[in-house]
C-alpha cells in the first residue's frame, strides 16, 4: 500500500464510468503484447465462445440484458476476458457468419480500492473503458446506481466477479458475494418497471491457468528463498526425476514453520489464545496427518488474526472470512477517508496530525486482515490430492505473497515462475427473469430468490472448473 494511506483524507471521490471508443480501441490493440510479455501468458483458448456470440447478438438486437460472471483465480482475470471479448468472439462470429456491431466491450464493476493499490492511472483508464467502481464493504449508494443503470440501459453488458477478490487458486471457487444476482434482479425489475420486456440473464465462464511447461525448478528456487527468510536450512535444490518427489516435505516443513511463526507473534504481541502444538515430531507424522493438523491451525490462526484487526474496528466477527475481511477493509477505508475531512483545508495541523495518526494505524491493522486475504482460500490437502504443477505454484506463490507482506514488500509484484496458457469456458447462462415473480411476491421471497439464484450461479461455476488440467 502507498504511504498515502498512512495519511487522513477526504472520502473517497466515485470514480464516474465515462466510456470512450478511443482509450478502448488503443487497450485493445495492445492486450495481445500486454498479456505475453507483462503477464507471461503465451496463449488464450475458449470453448463455448458460440454461446457468447448469441448472446451478444440478442443483446444487441435489444432481446436481453446480461452480466458476465466470471472466476477471479488472478489479476490477470478481466485481461484474459478482455481478449476473450475482443478477439475470440468476433472471430467465432465472423466464423458462424454473425453480424456483431463493434466494439464488443463491456461494462466490468471493480472495487474501488484498486486504484488505491494499483495506481491513480487504473481508475482513469477503468473510467474510460466504462467501467464502475464500487465500495464493497458499505452500502456504497452512489456505485450502486451506476452499476444498477448499466445494467439495464448501458451500451454493453455487464461483467463483474462474484468471488469479490481473487483467491489465487485455480481449481477453488471462493463462496460468491450475492451481490451480483442482487443487480439481476434489480435489472429485472427496472425493466419491469419500464415496460420492456428484455430478457435478464446472468453468464457463469470459468478461468483457468496452466503452465506451458511445468515450472519445477523455478518453484525449487522460490521454495529456497523462502526457505531463508523463514530462517529454515535451504534444501539444495535436485534437479532430474527426484526433483518433484523432494518439493512437497519441503513445502510441508515451510507451511509448518511459518504457522508457528505467525502463532507466536499473534500470542506473544497480540495476547491472543492459540492451541499449543507439540512440534518436535512433526516430521514423523504421515503425510496425511500433517495435511489435517496444518489446515485445521490455518483455520484458528485466521479467525485470530481476524479478530486482532476486528477487536481494534470494534467489528463482531460475523460471517465467513471474506464477508469479514470486507467489513475490516471498509471500517479502515471509514478511518482513512473521513467524512469530517471533506473541507481538509479547514482543519488545524493539529487536527490533520491526529487524523494521520489514525490513519496510519488503521491501514496497519488492515495489514493483518490482507495476511488473512491471502491464505483464505489455502486447504491442508489443495497440493496432496493433485500434486501438479499448478497446484504448486498457486501454494507456494500465496505463501509467498504472505512472506512479502510480513517483509514489507508489495505482493502484486509477484515472480512469475513460467509461461501460462489460460483457458476460458463459457457456461450456460441462468435466467433471472424467469425467477422474478418469486423476487417480486414478498420481501421474504425476495431474500430467498436472491440466495437461491446465489447458490445456482455458485454451482455452476464449479462446474467449469477443470480439476488437475
Amino acid at each position: 500500500m502507498p504511504d498515502l494511506l498512512n495519511q487522513a483524507q477526504p472520502p473517497l471521490e466515485f470514480i464516474s464510468p465515462k466510456f470512450n471508443p478511443l482509450v478502448l480501441q488503443v487497450i485493445q490493440l495492445g492486450l495481445p503484447s500486454w498479456l505475453h510479455w507483462k503477464a507471461a501468458i503465451s496463449q488464450i483458448e475458449a470453448d463455448n465462445v458460440d454461446i457468447l456470440v448469441d448472446l451478444y447478438r440478442q443483446f444487441q438486437e435489444g432481446k436481453i440484458r446480461f452480466l458476465i460472471a466470471f472466476r477471479h483465480p488472478q489479476a490477470t482475470d478481466p485481461l484474459c476476458l478482455g481478449y476473450l471479448l475482443s478477439q475470440l468472439v468476433p472471430r467465432v462470429a465472423r466464423q458462424q457468419g454473425v453480424s456483431l456491431q463493434r466494439p464488443i466491450h463491456a461494462h466490468f464493476i471493480y472495487d474501488r480500492g484498486i486504484p488505491l493499490w494499483a495506481g491513480a492511472y487504473v481508475g482513469w483508464i477503468a473510467s474510460n473503458l466504462g467501467a464502475t467502481p464500487i465500495q464493497r464493504g458499505k452500502a456504497d449508494w452512489t456505485g450502486l446506481r451506476s452499476a444498477r443503470e448499466l445494467f439495464a440501459n448501458g451500451r454493453f453488458p455487464m461483467a463483474a466477479a462474484p468471488e469479490g477478490v481473487t483467491n489465487g487458486l485455480s481449481e477453488i471457487v471462493n463462496p460468491l458475494e450475492p451481490g451480483i444476482a442482487q443487480f439481476g434482479f434489480w435489472c429485472a425489475e427496472d425493466l419491469h418497471k419500464a415496460g420492456r420486456d428484455e430478457q435478464v440473464l446472468i453468464l457463469p465462464i470459468g478461468i483457468q491457468y496452466s503452465y506451458v511447461e511445468s515450472p519445477w525448478s523455478a518453484i525449487a528456487n522460490l521454495l529456497s528463498e523462502l526457505e531463508a527468510d523463514s530462517g529454515l536450512p535451504v534444501v539444495e535444490t535436485r534437479h532430474g526425476a527426484s526433483l518433484q518427489e523432494s518439493l512437497y516435505p519441503r513445502l510441508l516443513r515451510l507451511a509448518e514453520r511459518l504457522l508457528s511463526l505467525m502463532e507466536q507473534f499473534y500470542t506473544r504481541f497480540y495476547h491472543q489464545k492459540l492451541p499449543v502444538v507439540e512440534t518436535r515430531n512433526f516430521a514423523s507424522l504421515q503425510t496425511e496427518d500433517v495435511n489435517e493438523i496444518i489446515g485445521a491451525r490455518l483455520q484458528v490462526l485466521l479467525d485470530v488474526v481476524l479478530q486482532v484487526a476486528e477487536q481494534y474496528f470494534y467489528l463482531q466477527p460475523k460471517g465467513n472470512f471474506n464477508d469479514r475481511c470486507r467489513r475490516v477493509e471498509q471500517a479502515g477505508w471509514n478511518y482513512i477517508f473521513r467524512e469530517d475531512f471533506k473541507d481538509i483545508k479547514a482543519l488545524s495541523l493539529l487536527e490533520r496530525a491526529l487524523g494521520d495518526r489514525i490513519a496510519e494505524e488503521a491501514n496497519l491493522r488492515m495489514w493483518h486482515m490482507r495476511l488473512v486475504e491471502s491464505l483464505v482460500a489455502v486447504t491442508g490437502s489443495y497440493v496432496r490430492e493433485k500434486p501438479t504443477a499448478e497446484r504448486f505454484a498457486e501454494t507456494t506463490l500465496l505463501i509467498s505473497d504472505v512472506v512479502t507482506r510480513i517483509k514489507g514488500g508489495n505482493p502484486f509484484q509477484r515472480p512469475l515462475l513460467g509461461k501460462q496458457r489460460a483457458k476460458i469456458i463459457v457456461g450456460e447462462p441462468l435466467s433471472v427473469s424467469e425467477r422474478y415473480p418469486v423476487y417480486k411476491a414478498s420481501r421474504h421471497g425476495a431474500r430467498q430468490a436472491v440466495a437461491d439464484l446465489t447458490k445456482d450461479l455458485q454451482q455452476a461455476m464449479e462446474s467449469l472448473v477443470v480439476k488437475g488440467g
